[in-house]
């Protein structure tokens, strides 16, 4: 099997390889140890016949060591090369392996009551809050959401988000009849005499403007007066008209029941009236609306707001001391000091949590669990071979020097039972 450069591991991956050479070292010497143990008894047992207890020692630690070794390789690779039937199991079953681990991990880590019973023994709100409400980790959370709010929308198209803005303006705003609302909601407000306040303030207001342009009345009924009238007429006949228009103004103020109030009422009640049932008054409406959404004036100015409102958003999440990065911060930072002391929203929040996790699971625990099995069967199977053996190879080194001393008492203890039975 091609080992893996070394330049390509990790640093934690060569210290195992180290470790992993090192048990292969310890593990070899055993055996070769029982060898030149054996042979050493073997050559001397009849002149020394204790030397035959070491000899069988000596036998069965090399059987143990052998066959532990024969064990520990047929996992990773086929043992001296030769194609032996159910070895180099890890290669071989590597896909088989990444199936059943998925399946073990989806059946018996990614259920809904194991979650549940984990996120519930755990204050998921409290861990949070009390995170949340130190302000160095608020203005993190701050900044990281601020990046990715604006990566979000240098990505988006300024195209594509006005047709979307167009199309949304279209559906919900130009297409419906905006007569028969306006007509019921003006009716509702005339009906509750919510509109005498506006018609005082627009008295007041003519009022005072009528105060303050006594001059530009000058001429304005009198240029219509033939040229012999005399100039003392024209100016009689504006002062007239202007202080007329002062009386009528400060009489329709000061009377509730003027007329003329009665008059704006009784349009106003007309106008409610037509924009609800009249086809001629809602089509108007409907004209000039549509004359003002589609005119090009109106699209250059939706555009124009739209990339001033994209700049403005940009500039204010990029810069940290911005009202809106701070507000942010802020306001994170009292939820978390929330979450730490108000249990009512801890317990909303754990249970919100708990039902997402548990919800998540059930649905897609088989997606979840899938990716091992994808994983797995993207990996090269020499390259997943070596992973593994690094992880576990040199513990499982234990395991053959264990063999060679059990397989040592093993082989003393038969030897010496025979021995005593058959002596």
């Amino acid at each position: 099997m091609a080992r893996t450069p070394t330049h390509l591991l990790s640093a934690a991956d060569q210290e195992r390889r180290r470790g992993l050479r090192f048990m292969k070292g310890v593990a070899l010497g055993a055996l070769l140890f029982m060898a030149v143990l054996f042979a050493v008894s073997f050559a001397f047992q009849q002149q020394v016949p204790t030397l035959a207890y070491v000899r069988a020692a000596a036998e069965g630690g090399m059987v143990g060591a052998l066959a532990d070794w024969f064990a520990v390789t047929a996992l990773f690779r086929h043992p001296l090369g030769i194609p032996i039937p159910h070895t180099a199991i890890i290669p071989s079953r590597k896909d088989e392996i990444g199936r059943t681990l998925g399946e073990f991990v989806e059946t018996e880590f990614l259920r809904g009551d194991v979650v549940r019973t984990k996120l519930e023994a755990t204050a998921i709100a409290t861990r949070l809050g009390e995170w949340l409400r130190h302000p160095e980790h608020a203005e993190r959370v701050a900044a990281e959401a601020s990046a990715m709010a604006a990566g979000v929308l240098q990505a988006l198209s300024d195209d594509d988000v006005q047709e979307v803005i167009e199309d949304l303006a279209r559906e919900h705003l130009i297409a419906p009849e905006w007569g028969p609302p306006l007509g019921e909601w003006l009716g509702r407000i005339v009906d509750s005499g919510a509109h005498h306040g506006a018609v005082d303030m627009a008295l007041e207001n003519i009022q005072t403007w009528l105060a303050a342009n006594h001059a530009a009345f000058t001429g304005l009924v009198s240029r219509r007066l033939p040229s012999w009238v005399p100039s003392v007429a024209h100016r009689l006949v504006d002062d007239t008209v202007y202080n007329e228009a002062v009386k009528f103004v400060a009489a329709v103020r000061s009377d509730p029941g003027h007329p003329a109030r009665g008059a704006v009422d009784g349009y106003l009640e007309r106008l409610a009236d037509n924009l609800q049932h009249d086809p001629a008054t809602i089509g108007r409406l409907e004209d000039a609306k549509h004359a003002v959404f589609d005119s090009p004036r109106m699209r250059a100015l939706a555009a124009e707001a739209w990339n001033t409102a994209k700049a403005g958003l940009l500039r204010s999440l990029g810069d940290p001391d911005s009202g809106l990065r701070r507000r942010a911060a802020r306001a994170l930072s009292e939820i978390g000091e929330r979450l730490t002391t108000d249990a009512a929203l801890q317990h909303r929040v754990d249970s919100w949590a708990t039902g997402a996790a548990v919800f998540l699971v059930e649905r897609y625990r088989h997606d979840i669990a899938s990716i091992i099995t994808d994983t797995v069967e993207r990996w090269d199977p020499a390259e997943t071979t070596e992973k593994i053996e690094l992880m576990v190879g040199r513990d499982l080194q234990y395991i053959r020097l264990n063999g060679t001393i059990v397989g040592a008492l093993a082989g003393l203890v038969i030897f010496s039972v025979a021995h005593a039975l058959l002596g």
